[in-house]
């Protein structure tokens, strides 16, 4: 199938949003599209177009957070972390990879002991450091091509996707400033999200956001149109705005994004109809955070 169309207009947002995230927000930026190379030393480090995790990255990062695990361990971490299983469902894996990010990632390996094998050994990988996001690498990729693995002759062009240690959590949809945001939602992410077209793609993926330039909305994997919520606020006092810059600002300023990945993610399958993959909202996300940071006050003022 043909790749999905783009205009002047709708490039242009895109320009704006990935400028945004390298100026304001910290993120590199690449614009893959007819310029990627593949290969270990290509662009993003991807083998193809069917790989959606940059590899060479997500090493990279494992290596770096957890400089006492062997090379074998390393290894197994990044099999964990890119393994498809065609009878899973997306949303079986994405539950199941949020706990890997989460939690970490169980690896075995022996000591090294003269000739001997030694003595086995379990750890927990680290994916993200949740605490100094510094130690995490932000890449922000326009126009990346993406090929079905179910259908290899579909073909995708993601207007821009969020990666965090080679790991795409963040998926936006960009329409030209004059359309509605809707629009990106039925006409492209629906049928990004079939498991026949590039559903391996939202894996890993923690939020998926919509967006003119002007107005824009936020959900999950599993949310309807009517589920998509705005992001108003930075902060409780501030007056509310649906402003495109505010849901960035609010929810793709690194601290913040690895916020909502550790602590603000929901499955929940207590309710008819499946599991659901739950976002906090925005007023949650403040109310808490508010809430743990006042009882961090008075402890800290009790010590004292």
């Amino acid at each position: 199938m043909a790749y999905t169309d783009i205009n002047s207009e709708d490039r242009l947002v895109q320009a704006t949003f990935a400028g945004h995230l390298e100026k304001v927000l910290g993120w590199d930026s690449v614009y893959a599209w007819n310029q990627e190379s593949f290969g270990p030393a290509g662009t993003l480090g991807r083998a193809s177009e069917r790989e959606v995790v940059l590899v060479r990255d997500l090493r990279a990062a494992l290596e770096r957070l957890n400089p006492a695990l062997p090379e074998a361990a390393i290894n197994e971490a990044v099999v964990k972390l890119t393994h498809h299983d065609y009878s899973r469902s997306l949303l079986q894996h994405n539950q199941a990879f949020h706990k890997l990010i989460r939690d970490g990632v169980p690896v075995s390996y022996r000591d090294a002991q003269g000739a001997g094998l030694g003595q086995l050994r379990h750890a927990q990988a680290r994916v993200i450091d949740f605490r100094e996001a510094a130690n995490n690498r932000f890449l922000a990729v326009r126009e990346l091509k993406i090929t079905g693995l179910r259908t290899p002759n579909y073909n995708r062009r993601a207007d821009l996707v969020c990666f965090v240690n080679g790991l795409p959590l963040v998926f936006i949809e960009l329409k030209a400033v004059y359309k509605n945001i809707r629009a990106g939602f039925d006409g492209n992410l629906r049928d990004y999200l079939d498991e026949n077209v590039i559903a391996h793609a939202f894996h890993h993926n923690a939020l998926l956001i919509v967006s003119n330039g002007d107005s824009a909305r936020y959900g999950s994997i599993t949310s309807v149109w009517e589920h998509f919520g705005e992001w108003k606020r930075l902060d409780e006092r501030d007056k509310g705005s649906v402003a495109a810059e505010v849901l960035l600002n609010g929810m793709l300023a690194k601290d913040r994004l690895l916020d909502i990945v550790e602590n603000f993610i929901l499955f929940d399958g207590s309710k008819p109809g499946g599991t659901r993959k739950i976002i906090g909202l925005n007023h949650q996300v403040l109310g808490v955070n508010n809430a743990v940071a006042s009882v961090r006050r008075q402890e800290e003022l009790r010590r004292q």
